[in-house]
């Protein structure tokens, strides 16, 4: 009698042969890792920053999105707090750490991009390490599938 955790050799969707995950692909979760808490604190010292008005914006004045930069400073808070906390939920190893990151790394260049007008140089920065953010992430899931 099989036992349920038993392997049947003759299931065609049972994967015959896993590869090990490589070093490369587990320090790309770390140095995703890393970033995303680096950028996330790097995100609420802007929002800070934006709240108590110690530097000034120029923003166009046709720009759509002209929020107030106290409700641009909140939100870079929340956000940069979310950041480094999906950071600190990878060095978990679980796949929903790894999900949330991809999908908050993805919110993240989204809102920075709509941040452009306020910051350019910045949000540009921002934006490319969280693309390299998801990559790193993405390759480690298509590694370990």
């Amino acid at each position: 009698m099989a036992t349920p955790s038993a392997v049947d050799p003759m299931d065609p969707y049972q994967p015959r042969f896993q590869e090990p995950v490589s070093p490369w692909a587990i320090s790309g979760v770390v140095f995703a890792a890393t970033m995303m808490m680096i950028v996330g604190i790097w995100q609420a010292i802007s929002g800070l920053v934006a709240i108590f008005g110690h530097v000034s914006y120029t923003v166009p004045a046709n720009y759509s999105l002209n929020w107030s930069l106290n409700t641009w400073g909140w939100f870079y808070l929340i956000l940069g707090i979310i950041v480094a906390l999906a950071g600190f939920a990878l060095f978990s190893g679980k796949t929903w750490a790894a999900l949330f990151a991809i999908f908050i790394a993805s919110f993240s260049a989204i809102t920075n991009f709509f941040y452009i007008p306020y910051y350019p140089f910045w949000s540009i920065i921002v934006i490319a390490i969280d693309v390299f953010i998801i990559w790193s992430l993405a390759k480690v899931a298509v590694a370990t599938s």
